[in-house]
């Protein structure tokens, strides 16, 4: 496997729709204002977290199971910013829709600016012929509130390729998360 640069990127997005809505090199400002990097980087491409965010509530004093998830463990938030309480976490959805090759495997990491705040984000590798929106996952690890801000870079997508394609990919085992839209809850 190898990990490929901004050229192979370009490439895989504007001939394959890898990526979509797909920006060609790094943006670090918009409206005339500084924001948090998005777009392609030397050896992976940024993306933007959309302004859908689930945040988890004790309110309802629920348990937190992935065998049966109850939704009203979350608030749903439409906005430009979310705020994560302390010691909390939120779900979000990347502006960006992914269709990844069947010869390619992708990893996500966070981006410096929110680990130095101490908020991490976490997102399972985007798996050989996987389509979909990515479902982030925003913990704040801080005891402060944290802010996220949407249609801003939040993570970093690296792909591999590897010199042989699987045999078997998501997309033909029936992934249950497959071609999923919005911030999508676990599914048993």
């Amino acid at each position: 496997m190898s990990i490929k640069s901004d050229r192979w990127i370009r490439r895989m997005a504007e001939t394959y729709g890898m990526i979509e809505p797909f920006e060609p090199k790094q943006v670090r400002e918009a409206q005339g204002q500084r924001i948090i990097s998005h777009g392609t980087s030397s050896y992976g491409y940024d993306v933007r977290c959309a302004d859908e965010f689930r945040v988890f509530t004790n309110i309802n004093s629920t348990i937190v199971d992935p065998k049966a998830f109850d939704e009203k463990s979350l608030v749903e938030v439409k906005s430009d910013v979310c705020i994560i309480p302390p010691n909390s976490f939120a779900l979000a959805r990347t502006v960006e829709y992914f269709r990844i090759p069947r010869n390619v495997l992708t990893i996500c990491l966070g981006k410096s600016t929110y680990a130095r705040c101490g908020i991490i984000v976490n997102v399972t590798p985007l798996e050989p012929e996987w389509e979909g929106h990515v479902t982030l996952e925003f913990s704040n690890t801080t005891p402060l509130p944290a802010k996220i801000y949407a249609n801003e870079g939040v993570a970093q997508m690296l792909f591999l390729e590897s010199d042989e394609s699987c045999e078997v990919s998501y997309k033909d085992r029936g992934g249950k998360y497959m071609g999923q839209t919005g911030v999508t809850l676990p599914r048993a």
